[in-house]
């Protein structure tokens, strides 16, 4: 049974990456016009299309990377130095312009029919750093009793990004502008911290080996 220790920073690392305020007025914006049960509609699709895809890198992540020949640390270290891009952008607020960018393209194409899937599930909750750090978190929690302990942790962390979708016009609203810069620059450092912790790890692991 894995620590608590190693329960916990699984947790933040994946609630860090997927970031669910900071998804509630992106949810607004790619389901503009709908009604609140389309909305609780396209929530639900796409909350289980997000936990589908990160349980599969959970359970077979680890196993794909050694058919390619990647070992872990060293996928560690790539994913550590990607999660800190990420911390990085959403510390300067790069990150939710292009999230924004990638919402406004969902729409002007696909006309709000494929939204749950896109831009929603993929990349907006289920992001190459949610599944990198899916990943790297499996990596460290490598047996069954672990790998189910993981599965409960995204099921989680999806289930608050559904709550805040349910509730996206009260936390927009309860957030303002201010409190959701504060609160993404806050994550933003916390997962600046992770990442760094995780590239020290996978160099440690490959100088070892």
């Amino acid at each position: 049974m894995p620590n608590a220790e190693l329960l916990f920073n699984a947790f933040v690392t994946l609630l860090v990456t997927i970031d669910p305020p900071g998804l509630a007025p992106l949810f607004l914006g790619v389901t503009r016009g709908m009604s609140r049960a389309e909305r609780k509609i396209v929530s639900v699709r796409a909350s289980i299309i997000a936990f589908c895809l990160l349980a599969a890198f959970a359970l077979f992540g680890a196993a794909t990377l050694q058919m390619l020949g990647i070992t872990l640390p060293a996928f560690r270290v790539a994913g550590g130095i990607l999660l800190f891009v990420i911390a990085f952008e959403m510390i300067f607020e790069h990150r939710q312009q292009r999230h924004e960018k990638s919402a406004d393209r969902a729409i002007s194409k696909d006309m709000i029919h494929n939204v749950a899937a896109f831009p929603l599930a993929i990349p907006l909750i289920a992001g190459p750093g949610a599944i990198s750090a899916t990943v790297l978190v499996s990596g460290q929690m490598n047996t069954i009793v672990g790998q189910l302990a993981l599965l409960g942790i995204i099921a989680i962390c999806i289930a608050l990004t559904y709550a805040v979708f349910l509730l996206a016009e009260r936390v927009d609203g309860l957030l303002g502008e201010t409190g959701r810069s504060v609160l993404t620059r806050l994550l933003g450092v916390i997962l600046a911290g992770l990442a760094v912790q995780f590239v020290a790890d996978g160099i440690k692991a490959l100088i070892a080996a």
